[in-house]
């Protein structure tokens, strides 16, 4: 039997244990079943010591007697208070790490004396030393630091035999380091770390709590910052408000009783969208994508030599951040291993190692396609159809996001006093709608009758099963409709999937003249498309917007397969350009038994080789 060592991710706002299993890794959960070890340490009343959600809880009513992010001052010769003692950094570390054993012990029923510790790449030796002690005082032997970045990349690779360079953006609670690390062989080096020690969620914490003391001070001339239990309940409002923002577009506020006035109660009751939290942590986020560009400049890489991008750190969910560095890198960053545990899990699959235990991938649900709405881009200038830009997909929930999933966005309506919107949902990647797979619709009725820019909430909520709901929410009503879609994932498989290009068709009425036998279709041309008017969403900031009926067409026999093909074949002919020269033949031998079926009027033999051909254009396309 392999010896017993653990992982443990020693963070600065949350923390975590993890081992093999069976060849997987698996974080630890706690008594409450949560994985997640809040970095807090305090004293209750009675002096009794507390690691975790206890001291956390207690942090907005007693702040000193609790302590927070003391990994940022690992390596310091400072001690910090905690009531009337002092401790140094490493002493309060030891404390969160030994309450990490003793949840590996109670969970495995085994005595454990080993673990690998993860640190920032950017930590110098002093601050490794110091983690060392920490769990030397915690009564474990730390038999390797484990650089964070070198865990989330095994965590996603164990064996690490294809060569490939990872860049590892981790932004967590309080620090952010951004590597670019190369593994092969089934080693993983660190080609080039930038970092700062003093930035990271909760950074943003304070900045939204400024945001919002500055405004109740605008309202009631009161600062709630002068007050420490009341800028701790404010703090972890602000937490709260910061975390709904990652999924949703809004987030409400509500403290009862925060503060008194002439005798008088006041309570804090505040919205914050996503728009107005992300302006005023955008500076921040700046700062972290110049350590990007710097870390790849240092490894001696371009964006496009980036194989993959690996997030970590919870504060990583903020949208913000993976699309500015799918902008940069040109590709998604990964998200599908939970970002607030990869770290802790790529430990526990070194410490396998180093037992001589063998670890397998770590496989997890995520969503394979793109889910959202079809909306209206008024560039066109007149909402009608021909403008070239009327079918725009706003997706809502990305694909390889975790499962389960719940994501929502606002739009806005386009005409003044409009009574009804339709939602039509699609699941794909184009920009274009109707190139994507349509899913389902309805209306929802009964609007205000306001002028065009009325807010409409729509959510989507996807679960392990594909069971996908969907909600549309006046925001000033709360008026709403809904729809349940079983087997959304399942439903748009192979031939839908792969002749997702026919949505095309739909532009082509069954109004045409009969083509004479013998004849192709070539003659069909866009004069025969017929504007249909919109009535639909706007979509707030910068995405698209909004929802209108799609045109139903009704083609003779053969249409829908002779459209599909030469879609099909336009495709093919864009991608062989960037195709590899041993992947041509191939593609031209595909190509050439569906233009031999389409013009041989053969319908049956036309489906079985544009499947065929559409299975290789699906793979070349992601490669």
């Amino acid at each position: 039997m392999a010896e017993l060592i653990i992982g443990i991710d020693l963070g600065t706002t949350n923390s975590e244990v993890a081992v093999v299993e069976n060849g997987v890794p698996r974080v630890l959960p706690g008594d409450d079943g949560d994985p997640i070890l809040p970095s807090f340490v305090g004293l209750a009343d009675d002096g009794r010591l507390l690691v975790g959600k206890a001291a956390r809880n207690q942090y907005a009513l007693a702040p000193e007697r609790t302590i927070k992010s003391v990994k940022r001052k690992m390596g310091e010769d400072v001690k910090v208070p905690l009531g009337e003692e002092q401790y140094r950094p490493q002493e309060v570390s030891a404390m969160i790490l030994r309450a990490l054993k003793d949840r590996a012990q109670k969970a495995l029923g085994k005595d454990v004396q080993k673990a690998v510790v993860t640190v920032p790449a950017y930590f110098n030796d002093a601050q490794r030393q110091a983690t060392i002690e920490a769990g030397q005082l915690a009564g474990l032997e730390v038999v390797r630091i484990l650089n964070e970045p070198t865990a989330a990349a095994l965590v996603y690779d164990p064996d690490q035999t294809s060569g490939m360079n990872v860049l590892v953006y981790d932004l967590g609670g309080g620090t952010f380091d951004v590597s670019v690390v190369r593994a092969e062989g089934g080693v993983v080096e660190v080609l080039a770390s930038h970092g700062d020690t003093k930035l990271g969620g909760d950074d943003f914490d304070e900045l939204l709590l400024n945001h919002l003391c500055d405004k109740f001070k605008t309202q009631h001339q009161i600062d709630l910052r002068t007050n420490t239990t009341s800028q701790a309940r404010i703090l972890r409002s602000a937490e709260s408000a910061k975390r709904t923002l990652s999924d949703h577009p809004f987030a409400r506020l509500e403290e009862e009783f925060i503060a008194e006035k002439d005798g008088v109660p006041l309570h804090l009751s505040m919205e914050v969208g996503r728009g107005e939290y992300e302006e005023l942590i955008r500076t921040l986020i700046d700062r972290t994508m110049d350590c990007v560009q710097r870390s790849l400049d240092d490894a001696h890489l371009t964006a496009a030599q980036i194989d993959r991008v690996v997030l970590v750190g919870g504060s990583t969910r903020t949208p913000m951040v993976g699309d500015l560095l799918e902008s940069r890198l040109g590709r998604p960053a990964r998200k599908d291993i939970n970002p607030d545990l990869c770290v802790a899990m790529g430990a526990a699959v070194q410490a396998a190692m180093i037992a001589g235990e063998t670890v397998g991938a770590v496989l997890v649900d995520i969503t394979p396609h793109s889910m959202g709405i079809k909306t209206l881009d008024p560039s066109s200038g007149d909402y009608l159809f021909g403008g070239g830009f009327s079918f725009r997909f706003a997706p809502i929930i990305t694909r390889g996001t975790p499962l389960p999933a719940s994501r929502s966005e606002v739009f806005s309506t386009v005409s003044d006093n409009q009574p009804s919107v339709e939602i039509d949902i699609y699941q794909g990647e184009s920009e274009d709608v109707r190139r994507n797979h349509r899913v389902g619709m309805f209306n929802i009725e009964g609007l205000s009758k306001v002028p065009a820019g009325n807010k409409l909430v729509v959510q989507l909520d996807l679960n392990l099963d594909g069971v996908l709901k969907i909600s549309a929410r006046e925001k000033a009503t709360g008026l709403v409709k809904h729809i349940t879609i079983d087997n959304a994932l399942a439903r748009f498989e192979r031939d839908e999937r792969d002749a997702s290009t026919a949505r095309l068709e739909q532009l082509w009425r069954d109004r045409f003249p009969e083509v004479p036998e013998g004849e192709g279709d070539d003659d069909v041309g866009p004069d025969d498309i017929e504007s249909e008017m919109l009535h639909g969403l706007e979509s707030e900031g910068e995405g698209p917007s909004a929802s209108m009926p799609a045109l139903d067409s009704g083609p003779r026999e053969g249409q829908r397969e002779a459209v599909q093909a030469r879609a099909l074949l336009e495709k093919a002919e864009r991608i062989r350009t960037k195709a590899t020269t041993e992947d041509h033949s191939e593609l031209d031998r595909l190509m050439q038994n569906v233009r031999t079926t389409l013009e041989d009027r053969n319908w049956h033999g036309l489906e079985t080789a544009s499947d065929a051909l559409a299975d290789v254009l699906f793979y070349l396309e992601d490669t």
